[in-house]
């Protein structure tokens, strides 16, 4: 994991052994750990502070949910990535943590190397999930996509994406990962990485799981 030491990473969870071991699984496989915190209110004061890439959080904190540390630090930081690593794999907790401004959401059942494999993505931008979870995340999307006359790229006035970059788009809301859009198109993972963050810059989106809406929206999900 050569890229591991240039993410900075934050652990967020109010049991110590299980905080203090995900902290150390990730400094052992590089990632720089520039924090750890037990309760809500520590984790917004540390966050803001340290300001990590990847924040590494569960949900169920004393003193201030996880749902509105998320809320808070993303609102104040729309370039933090949040992980959400939680033991509950309710569906409407899944829902509310993303649209509180999660990106990515694992349950503790993973395997350390799943959770390693979870960090590293996330920081790369992917929307990463639990196996069955992304298809979930992306029905709620299409059941609130109900605005009887969506905008498109070709009204007046909307941002003008380049033919590349719509292909890479509707990829992502089929939630394909950067890897294998790559593969998909013939072109490398760091093209790939630049058309998302054109389009994410040309549409003033902030992160991979707001540009899958705008996606599902515009109906760019279903087959061409």
């Amino acid at each position: 994991m050569s890229e591991a030491a240039a993410v900075r990473v934050m652990v967020v969870d109010d049991h110590p052994m299980w905080r203090e071991a995900v902290a150390r699984d990730l400094a052992e496989a590089g990632f720089d750990v520039v924090a750890t915190a037990g309760d809500g209110p520590q984790a917004v004061r540390r966050a803001t502070a340290a300001r990590p890439d990847v924040l590494v959080l569960d949900l169920n904190l004393p003193g201030l949910p996880g749902v509105r540390v998320c809320k808070e630090l993303v609102g104040a930081d729309p370039a933090l990535r949040v992980l959400v690593l939680s033991a509950s794999g309710e569906h409407a907790d899944v829902l509310e943590a993303v649209k509180s401004g999660a990106t990515g959401y694992l349950v503790k059942s993973a395997s350390t190397a799943e959770l390693l494999d979870a960090v590293s993505r996330t920081a790369a931008g992917d929307a990463v999930f639990t196996p069955g979870l992304a298809g979930l995340v992306l029905g709620e999307y299409r059941r609130l996509a109900t605005d009887p006359t969506p905008a498109t790229t070709d009204e007046p006035g909307a941002p003008r994406l380049t033919d590349r970059e719509t292909e890479v788009l509707r990829l992502v809301a089929k939630g394909l990962s950067y890897k294998q859009i790559a593969e998909r198109l013939v072109i490398s993972h760091r093209t790939v990485q630049n058309h998302v963050q054109n389009t994410l810059g040309k549409l003033h989106l902030h992160n991979r799981v707001e540009l899958v809406r705008y996606a599902i929206e515009r109906g760019l999900d279903g087959d061409a």
